[in-house]
């Protein structure tokens, strides 16, 4: 079922999806109407899961469960990558691509391959100060903490 994120526990599970664009104006308001029933639709069958979504920089999916009261099955995860693939069909996207680096420039969020990023890092594009998402954090925690630090604090400084 469906909750609002401060709802769920630290501990919660998180997965984290980059979008390789930014997604339309145009395609919010379904989007996150696409989101919202798959969220209410996840474990229908079990009353005391809960789970919710963000949709943060008009880039990220980050998705949320509550498994404490009702454990995640292989299938269940399953069921959320299916949708998450769905999605990547429907908007001519890539989602699934942990190997691309998300980061801040400026005002802007960039989406580059690790290759490209790397040479960015070389070029002093970006520094060790500049802001990096950890797409990889798997705990609300985590994520409230640590998604949006600077490469310098991150697991992305051994490429400085």
């Amino acid at each position: 079922m469906f909750v609002e994120y401060t709802l769920l526990p630290d501990d919660a599970k998180v997965w984290i999806y980059p979008s390789s664009r930014k997604f339309y104006a145009s395609e919010i308001e379904e989007l996150e109407s696409k989101i919202k029933s798959f969220m209410n639709s996840w474990k229908i069958e079990d009353e005391n899961f809960k789970a919710s979504y963000q949709l943060l920089y008009n880039r990220f999916i980050v998705f949320t469960a509550d498994d404490s009261q009702s454990a995640l099955s292989n299938a269940d995860v399953d069921k959320s990558v299916s949708f998450i693939i769905a999605l990547q069909e429907l908007y001519g996207i890539t989602l699934l691509d942990k190997m691309n680096v998300c980061f801040k420039q400026g005002q802007f969020v960039q989406y580059k391959e690790l290759k490209d990023f790397k040479k960015l890092l070389k070029n002093k594009a970006v520094t060790a100060k500049t802001i990096i998402f950890d797409n990889l954090l798997t705990t609300k925690h985590d994520f409230d903490n640590f998604w949006e630090i600077s490469i310098e604090n991150s697991w992305y400084q051994r490429f400085l």
